[in-house]
């Protein structure tokens, strides 16, 4: 039988005053992208309660398409039995494109569930539902309400793969005071790198607490049979394996028209962009190849546009020379680790903050080269064989070089759960 909700407390009543504010520019942009049609009862803490499994459940949580597959080595050890007794794993969300991936990735073996807005009856909801033993949140979303009522509950919370990037890092510092708090209830912290646990620290987390773990996206696997998926998809849309293609992958707004402006001739390219609702808008763009149309190129296509979910490994696969998208328009880049594990040749723009330690010791490697303009990178490797091959030798062996971060984040998980444990408890 469910507990009476909690009463609402003064943040509810600041959430509730910001999106009252925000709703003319909420309501505009839910209603221009589709978002409207998202799952809202899920986002109220509405969720379907996991079958009962005598296995202690870790509630495993990210926000979107990236973390939930970075959490994908963590998944499975978790549930090895080698772990004590093993774990059950429940998945949640934020997005609708990562509850997709979550669910092609996990579904149907474990549950995947909406994780709920930070209201505090929409919390309550949410626990009472899935009733975790210990909670693991991917890279931060370190939220009050959530911290605060699993704190009350006894369940332990923990940053699995943590990330403050220093735009996070300077809003949270601003607001250190009313932050602090929910830094201070975390059990543990296993942060990518020095640097960003020097900010978990800063901002109230117990400095014994606080552990280097290095990235899981390191240790994520590709997809299974993905060079299969790569042979039917350059088959399905009509690529030319005779002549060189370059793969723009996780692109953004700007990058396809830079691209398209200064491609060289008789090379291809193939463009997948990260969201989805900027799919129409880049298919305007040019003459291309759709791939959600089905049907495949005539002889001598050149532009091919992955506009579909959940190919983009397949697609990086394909390419001779991989560009990383989100990194020539100020958003930080994407994960570089795919195209590095599959041996291709990567090129990336200055701008990428949000991987910068994993493209920095790519570099160093010598598998990813970083270019202000795209073409002057890419043509410089298609231009070189000797260079084209190095770069394909050295991806494997960096990603490889930096495995491990899995076994790291697992102990954080099972130590907070154990100290938990031997505490008394209510729930």
């Amino acid at each position: 039988m469910s507990r009476p909700g909690p009463l609402p407390n003064a943040l509810d009543a600041l959430y509730a005053a910001a999106l009252l504010a925000g709703s003319p520019v909420l309501g505009y942009r839910l209603a221009r992208t589709g978002k409207w049609r998202s799952d809202w009862r899920g986002r109220l803490g509405h969720v379907p309660a996991p079958a009962p499994d005598p296995r202690p459940t870790v509630l495993l949580h990210g926000v979107s398409v990236g973390e939930v597959a970075a959490a994908a080595p963590l998944v499975e050890r978790l549930e090895r039995p080698d772990e004590g007794e093993g774990f059950r794993v429940v998945v949640s969300v934020t997005t609708d494109t990562g509850i997709q991936r979550a669910r092609a990735l996990y579904a149907p073996h474990r549950p995947v569930v909406r994780h709920p807005l930070d209201f505090s009856r929409c919390v309550h909801r949410f626990l009472d539902a899935v009733r975790p033993d210990v909670v693991a949140l991917m890279e931060l979303e370190v939220w009050p309400n959530f911290t605060r009522a699993c704190q009350a509950r006894g369940i332990p919370v923990v940053v699995v793969n943590g990330r403050l990037s220093a735009g996070s890092f300077r809003g949270y510092r601003r607001a250190r005071a009313l932050v602090a708090p929910s830094f201070r209830r975390l059990s543990g912290v296993a942060a990518q790198t020095e640097e960003y646990a020097a900010r978990f620290r800063f901002l109230g987390v117990p400095e014994e607490r606080v552990t280097v773990s290095d990235s899981l996206k390191w240790d994520a696997p590709l997809p299974p049979g993905v060079r299969d998926a790569a042979r039917h998809l350059a088959e399905e849309m009509g690529v030319d394996r005779s002549r060189p293609l370059v793969v723009a992958v996780s692109t953004g707004p700007g990058e396809e028209e830079m691209l398209l402006r200064a491609r060289p001739d008789g090379v291809q390219l193939m463009v997948v962009p990260r969201k989805p609702e900027r799919f129409e808008s880049v298919a305007a763009l040019g003459p291309w190849v759709r791939r959600s149309t089905g049907r495949p190129g005539t002889a001598g296509s050149d532009l091919f546009l992955v506009d579909t979910m959940g190919e983009a490994e397949a697609a990086t696969a394909l390419g001779d020379v991989v560009a990383l998208g989100r990194s020539w328009n100020g958003l930080g880049a994407s994960n570089p680790v795919p195209a590095a594990m599959l041996g291709k040749p990567t090129v990336v723009g200055p701008d990428h903050a949000n991987f910068e330690e994993m493209i920095s010791a790519l570099v160093a490697h010598g598998a990813v080269r970083v270019s202000g303009e795209p073409w002057e990178g890419i043509r410089a490797i298609l231009d070189d064989p000797d260079v084209e091959r190095r770069m394909s030798e050295e991806g494997p062996r960096a990603v490889e070089a930096h495995r491990g971060a899995t076994t790291r984040n697992v102990d954080v998980i099972v130590r907070a759960l154990r100290a938990s444990e031997e505490q008394p408890f209510r729930r």
